[in-house]
């Protein structure tokens, strides 16, 4: 009876090292505001990552496609029924995490002899000011955190705390769109690299923090990475747009439209 506790406690354990294996493969995903409201920017390989939730909410996700299709629904069918019951003000990113995703994703993750959530998600929502504007992280044992200016999924935290580093190093709330999806494609490619040197686990400590220095100052290189993954993934890129009529203010990007936004060195840079 005494082992009971410990029995469980092992399980979770293993399945934490079960579930941080299945993200090692996974593609980053990207959130930071600019100028006009929030941006989203992933790579995939054909399966959607990016997705409207509600009016001025947005959904990133990395993990098991039909995980992400099982939570999404649920966050849709929860903020739709929230909108009409009582008013689309009252659909909140902090509520949706709070009384609805987080606690699913935890009560999977602790019932050891039922299959857990494998994924992340990234929620955005656009204030009705910019200082209102939210992102939340919600791990795949149900904890989550809310923070503003920018945000990241990855594979493992050193990687996820390397690339928010790197955003909060070059962010700026006031940069034009081009100049974000920039920003987040350099990240997205810094966190690429980084968990591939992981991977590999060729490198002493020392000598990884110094590949994640040099990585960070090294654009031409970060680009040169994100040219040779779009051989095999695609961009994905979407936006709350403050400016934008009507209630709903999510829009998706197409190629052509965020190749032409970006800045022309970006754009020289993964044309070579």
């Amino acid at each position: 009876m005494y082992e009971e506790p410990y029995r469980w406690v092992e399980a979770v354990g293993n399945r934490r090292t079960y579930l941080d294996e299945q993200f090692k493969q996974g593609s980053p995903v990207v959130g930071l505001t600019y100028e006009g409201g929030l941006a989203l920017v992933t790579l995939s390989k054909g399966t959607p990552k990016l997705y409207e939730i509600y009016d001025r909410i947005a959904l990133g996700g990395m993990g098991h496609p039909a995980d992400l299709e099982k939570l999404r629904f649920t966050l849709l069918e929860m903020a739709h029924t929230e909108g009409f019951n009582r008013s689309p003000s009252d659909v909140t990113g902090a509520r949706l995490v709070k009384y609805g995703v987080a606690p699913v994703v935890k009560q999977a993750f602790e019932e050891v002899y039922k299959a857990p959530f494998i994924l992340k998600v990234l929620l955005a929502e656009l204030g009705h000011k910019p200082s209102r504007d939210a992102l939340l992280t919600i791990n795949y044992d149900g904890t989550f955190e809310e923070t503003t200016g920018c945000a990241v999924l990855a594979a493992t935290p050193a990687v996820q705390n390397e690339m928010t580093a790197y955003l909060r190093q070059n962010l700026s709330s006031s940069q034009s769109l081009g100049h974000a999806l920039g920003l987040a494609l350099r990240a997205w490619a810094l966190g690429d690299r980084a968990q591939r040197r992981l991977d590999e686990d060729k490198e002493s400590e020392s000598g990884k923090d110094a590949a994640a220095q040099q990585d960070a100052r090294d654009p031409a290189g970060l680009a040169a990475h994100l040219r040779d993954n779009l051989s095999e993934k695609s961009v994905e890129c979407a936006v709350l747009d403050r400016q934008q009529t009507g209630s709903s203010k999510y829009r998706a990007l197409t190629a052509d439209e965020w190749q032409r936004l970006l800045p022309p060195e970006m754009n020289a840079a993964l044309a070579r």
